[in-house]
């Protein structure tokens, strides 16, 4: 199965977590439920994710210089 673009994602708080609601480039949306603490170990996945990314492109920057 190839990978769809996101289109959007929401998140809402319940009463005892939160709901995502992941939106793909077709209009198909995915529910899930999540605790505060897998809420947080995805926020600090997409965190290491997006820095290393950025440390790669400081780097390609400093290397055309």
């Amino acid at each position: 199965m190839a990978a769809k673009a996101l289109a959007s994602l929401a998140i809402s708080p319940t009463g005892d977590g939160y709901l995502l609601m992941i939106e793909d480039e077709d209009g198909e949306t995915i529910e899930l439920t999540a605790t505060f603490e897998q809420l947080d170990l995805i926020a600090e996945a997409v965190d290491q994710q997006l820095n290393g990314d950025e440390e790669d492109a400081l780097s390609i920057d400093e290397d055309d210089e």
